[in-house]
């Protein structure tokens, strides 16, 4: 499982003094941590299967990455270049632990087959078109980017 994966690289980097990679990796398990507490609230987690498990930890890890790179943009318009050089640097350790991502060629095969499964012919299908990608290859793509190869694919 990848929190395991997590939780050994974190005593790891701890045992190696390694400072910024031992507080990105706390960062990770604080983030996993609260959005177990989120999800733990009206239900319990007990009956998850490992599978759902990964792909809640993907789903933190990928809105961690989007945060920083979206913080990478501020500092580089507001000039602070060492503020930005250590968001890449957290985005960096965070993504060892994503599954690897499917190239372009790879998400539009993907997104082809889906569409024409379901028969999707136009933009007035590209709900169920997202919610099936959605559904298979989550932890795969990245959902944002996506979406503007899906409504490409269906213009």
């Amino acid at each position: 499982m990848i929190r395991d994966d997590i939780k050994a690289a974190l005593i790891t980097a701890m045992k190696g003094g390694d400072k910024a990679g031992t507080a990105t990796l706390r960062l990770v398990q604080s983030s996993l941590k609260n959005r177990d507490i989120e999800a733990r609230a009206p239900q319990s987690r007990e009956g998850k299967a490992p599978d759902d498990d990964n792909v809640l930890v993907v789903e933190v890890l990928q809105k961690m990455i989007k945060q920083r790179r979206e913080s990478i943009e501020m500092y580089v318009k507001g000039g602070r270049q060492e503020l930005a050089d250590a968001e890449s640097a957290e985005i960096a350790v965070i993504e060892q632990f994503l599954p690897t991502q499917l190239d372009e060629a790879q998400t539009a095969a993907a997104i082809e087959a889906i569409k024409s499964e379901l028969g999707a012919s136009g933009m007035k299908d590209m709900g169920r078109v997202m919610a099936e990608l959605k559904a298979r290859h989550a932890s795969e793509i990245d959902m944002s980017k996506a979406s503007a190869a899906v409504k490409a694919a269906l213009a």
